[in-house]
């Protein structure tokens, strides 16, 4: 269908495709629009809204996924209304969700990128009249070439060639053009890709290098622009009252120079420029009050004779004869080309004038800081961004065309300069440029004062704006009284510039602050190319700027050039620029709001992670480079309150599996159900137990698995979790105290699945028992921690033991270590050979050797405690009373003997040995660590064919009356070397 089908008027918003069908228009709450605008569909009573009417129609009546509804009115040659294949496919959401055309000639809204929480509404009807956009020229072109042509170029750039010669004034014009046109590739690079907010810098920075480094650049870069604003407005009336003297309210003095030249230097008062420059500021002020289409309409009036002013000058050039207009001009003249061309620095009083006798001494960083703000104003054009039509056409275009044109003027005015008078000519005339002018000086102290209050104009338009888009994307809460809506004037920010700028002005010397204001530009130049230094290097997916012309050694050198710049001018100014950069970089990582703007540090990181594990290999990491990576099983056994997502206790004591908290955890918990239907429920789960995480302080990740059953959830879990040598080494999870109490049959069989899955997955284990009573990191502990080494398990009860020391709770504790033997072994061989193991592993602990008789030995009459009998008695009737159900069960079906779904096999009297065996242990641990702070022992694995209820009463037995207890199997590897 040709475009007129697509925009078929009638009265209907729908149209009409082949075979009657017809296309309805996307309501507010269809399912794309939902998805696609991170909302929340809800439930479908709340979906049942009316779409408001517009001037094309109105809409048909919606069902409950927002489609209209089955009307016959609306059917066509098939009946009622059926679902088209575009409309299936969300063809008409994305449509207007994207700002195309509308297939029912709708205005759809701008897309927006909405922050998790924010509600967003998409609605029809009449778009919003947007506020005034500006192209190319008038938006960026004007602004640029307003703020970099300033005072410095009539007063002091042919003094500079005077100083630095002809050689060395085009190397300092060269170098800082180069610095500031490699900074504009970069901007231009970075601009063009992808859609443009406000906050021009800041909002590039930000987002390429996060929001910390974004905030603290971009608040040192609305310093730097509010200073400069107050520095632009004292130049101006500088000039205004040098050229009028008459209209100064105070006295002024006049002093002889000692130098060269004797004519009086006049000293302005302070408090006319106090005065004079509050009511320029105010009036500047206003102008920016009055918006865009009154910036537009002055900027021109500012810029034009200014232009006009340099035509002058270049015109008096070329018709100045030798001391024509004034002593010591020569002309156009191949002599004084020569002799200007070499440097000739030398020492000049405060007023620039040479004098041997001088306190200042002039060097090529010297002019380096004097001439380097002549090239600032490069972002005066991107600083508006949120007032421009085509962000990505405009700001490469006229930033480029800004920074070119005035770099090109600079260098032609240097060659002009040196040749048209002599060098004590150039050194002690301040004003040569309203000397030579055409045809009379009153041009230049015209165009002096609008350049200047172009600037400053530009700058109090700009430094407002910036600090409206640090504050709308809510960062830092001390920043929110200047939020503005989109599209309207930051009026509370223009407020606060323009009091920033007025208590500048009231100080009226500042040069100490002009150095700073310097760096600030400078590093906010170094954040561009350093940002993008990093998307070219990284050059993810998504960075596909339009501007071609870039490349990442490009954006190095002009970082480059930016830092060795800021260091030329001084040393001391940029380490006092970098240190606040530094701490409001601090205090936004401190007071901040977590903020994820897919920045290039976070891309850096994705590189480096796929880097390393792929340089890891996946042959098995050395035990001197083993780290435990625990998976923390969170609610295996029965049901927490619903707000709570894991047992409060386990991040506790996965930070004690952590040396210095180095290391990293997965916080697993796995949902019963079907995945379609429980998606949205893993993905609050997932975050409420990362907000868990997070508030405990614990170096970890949150995952949630939907699964059928909690067996095959964990199953799946241990088989795929974790990358390369990256996947967990150990599960760790609570022991399931409550099952007797509340009746849980199903819990043995999940139990002993669990540890014979990691046993076959080739995973460590450690239950914990006990776990409400485990210290956190304030609770100091005393005492012991007590190793029961029944079993070889690779070192990892030693290595638990001492990961536990490094901890402020158990610092304060020491090791045993019980080694259980027969009688007839040689107790004091093996203690001699443990101490020696111990030894060489650089640990330190206590060694004891326990020598009981045969274990499969039944209790004698009084060599167990009363309730040890009870406890044992007890499980053995259990024990009996559950095999003599099973077999009932079986008999009665016909079965072989089952249990837990499997066939079993049941040998009474190893089940009566191994609930003896635990029992004697249970009751060695009680006789020796009742006292004990933690008491790690040997996890026995369940027994082939036994029933998962005969294996749980026997781990019932084992931790009787301990109450802080780890169960710890190791697996098939070392984790401890005895070598260095």
């Amino acid at each position: 269908m040709d475009n007129g089908d697509l925009e078929g008027g009638g009265g209907d918003l729908a149209f009409h495709g082949k075979g009657g069908r017809k296309y309805s228009p996307v309501g507010a709450h269809d399912r794309a629009v939902l998805e696609m605008s991170s909302m929340d569909p809800g439930s479908s009573s709340d979906s049942k809204s009316c779409v408001r009417k517009n001037n094309a129609g109105t809409v048909g009546n919606l069902d409950s996924d927002g489609r209209e509804g089955s009307n016959p009115e609306n059917g066509g040659a098939n009946g009622p209304y059926q679902e088209h294949k575009l409309e299936l496919f969300g063809f008409d959401s994305l449509v207007s969700i994207l700002g195309l055309k509308s297939m029912t000639g709708e205005q759809a809204p701008a897309l927006s990128s909405p922050r998790d929480g924010e509600d967003v509404s998409i609605t029809s009807g009449q778009p919003k009249p947007s506020a005034v956009k500006m192209g190319t020229m008038m938006g960026v072109f004007v602004p640029c070439l307003q703020s970099i042509l300033g005072i410095i170029y009539y007063i002091r750039f042919s003094w500079i060639v005077g100083m630095g010669g002809i050689g060395d004034a085009l190397l300092l014009v060269s170098l800082c053009g180069l610095c500031t046109f490699l900074t504009g590739i970069s901007l231009s690079a970075i601009a063009t890709n992808g859609a443009m907010k406000g906050g021009g810098p800041y909002y590039l920075i930000g987002r390429a290098l996060g929001p910390e480094v974004g905030v603290s650049i971009g608040l040192c870069f609305f310093l730097g622009n509010a200073v400069a604003g107050a520095l632009y407005v004292l130049g101006a009336v500088e000039t205004f009252l040098k050229a009028l003297p008459s209209a100064g309210i105070f006295t002024e003095t006049t002093t002889k120079v000692n130098g060269t030249v004797s004519e009086p230097i006049q000293s302005i008062s302070t408090h006319d420029l106090q005065i004079y420059g509050i009511v320029v500021t105010i009036i500047l002020c206003f102008i920016v009050f009055g918006g865009v289409k009154m910036i537009n309409r002055v900027a021109p009036a500012f810029l034009i004779p200014v232009l006009f002013s340099i035509f002058c000058i270049f015109i008096g050039i070329f018709l100045a004869k030798k001391d024509d207009p004034a002593p010591g001009v020569t002309g156009l003249s191949l002599e004084s080309f020569k002799d200007n061309w070499s440097s000739d620095y030398k020492n000049t009083n405060s007023a620039g004038i040479p004098d041997a006798e001088g306190n200042v001494h002039w060097n090529f960083h010297a002019l380096v800081g004097l001439f380097f703000p002549a090239v600032t104003g490069i972002m005066a054009g991107s600083n508006r961004s949120a007032s421009l039509e085509d962000t990505q056409r405009s700001i490469p275009i006229g930033t480029l065309a800004a920074t070119l044109t005035t770099t090109g003027l600079y260098l032609v005015s240097v060659l002009l300069f040196g040749a048209v008078a002599t060098r004590d000519k150039l050194l002690t005339d301040r004003l040569l440029t309203a000397t030579i002018a055409w045809p009379f000086p009153a041009i230049i102290h015209i165009g002096i004062i609008l350049s200047t209050l172009g600037a400053a104009l530009q700058s109090l338009t700009g430094a407002p704006r910036l600090l409206a888009a640090i504050s709308n994307d809510d960062i830092l809460p001390v920043l929110n009284y200047f939020k503005v809506a989109e599209g309207s004037e930051p009026y509370m920010a223009t407020l606060f510039t323009a009091f920033i700028c007025m208590g500048c002005v009231i100080i009226g010397n500042l040069d100490l602050i002009t150095p700073t204001v310097t760096m600030f530009f400078l590093l906010c130049y170094s954040g561009v190319n350093l940002s993008c230094f990093l998307l070219d290097l990284l050059d993810a997916p998504s960075w596909r700027p339009r501007w071609k012309f870039h490349h990442w050694s490009f954006s190095l050198l002009g970082a480059s050039l930016c830092i060795v710049i800021m260091f030329l001018i001084s040393w001391s100014f940029t380490v006092v620029s970098l240190a606040l950069a530094s701490l409001i970089y601090y205090y936004v990582s401190i007071k901040g709001k977590a903020g994820d703007w897919g920045d290039g540090f976070k891309s850096a990181y994705f590189q480096l992670a796929l880097r390393s594990l792929r340089s890891l290999g996946a042959n098995q990491v050395h035990p001197k480079n083993w780290y435990p990576i625990p998976l923390i099983f969170c609610r295996p056994w029965g049901k927490l309150p619903e707000n709570v997502p894991c047992h409060p206790k386990l991040a506790d004591f996965a930070n004690c599996m952590k040396k210095k908290g180095r290391g990293m955890s997965i916080f697993i918990n796995i949902l019963d159900g079907d995945y379609h239907e429980r998606a949205e429920d893993a993905k609050a789960a997932c975050k409420q137990l990362d907000t868990y995480i997070n508030y405990k302080n614990c170096e970890g990740v949150a995952e949630i698995v939907v699964a059928p059953n909690m067996s095959e959830g964990f199953r799946g879990v241990v088989q795929t979790m974790g990358l390369g040598n990256l996947k967990p080494n150990i599960v760790v999870m609570r022991y399931p105290e409550i099952w007797r109490r509340e009746n849980l049959k199903e819990i043995p069989g999940r139990f002993v699945g669990i540890i014979n899955d990691c046993i076959v997955a080739n995973k460590a284990v450690v239950i914990v028992k006990g776990l409400d009573e485990w210290p956190n990191e304030y609770q100091r502990q005393y005492g012991t921690i007590d190793l029961y080494w029944i079993v070889r398990d690779g070192g990892l009860m030693l290595l638990l033991s001492q990961l536990l020391l490094t901890k402020e709770s158990f610092e304060s504790c020491k090791i045993q270590v019980f080694c259980i033997a027969e009688e007839d072994t040689d107790a004091e061989g093996l203690k001699a050979d443990v101490k020696k193991f111990l030894y060489d592993l650089r640990m330190q602990a206590e060694v004891f050797v326990i020598a009981v008789k045969s274990w499969d030995v039944q209790p004698e009459n009084g060599s167990q405690p009363d309730e040890s009998k009870e406890a044992f008695t007890a499980a053995q009737q259990r024990v009996a009373d559950y095999l003599a159900e099973i077999k009932e069960t079986a008999k009665k079906e016909g079965t072989p003997l089952m249990a837990d779904g499997k066939p079993v096999i049941v040998n009474e009297q190893q089940v009566e040995k191994f609930l003896y065996t635990t029992l004697k242990l249970n009751s060695t641990i009680l006789r020796y660590s009742r006292m004990a702070a933690v008491v790690l022992v040997s996890l026995p694995p369940p027994p082939v064919s036994h029933p998962a209820y005969c294996y749980m009463e026997y781990m019932d037995l084992l931790v009787d009356n301990l109450p802080r207890l780890l169960m710890v199997r190791g697996y098939r590897r070392d984790v401890v070397t005895l070598f260095t």
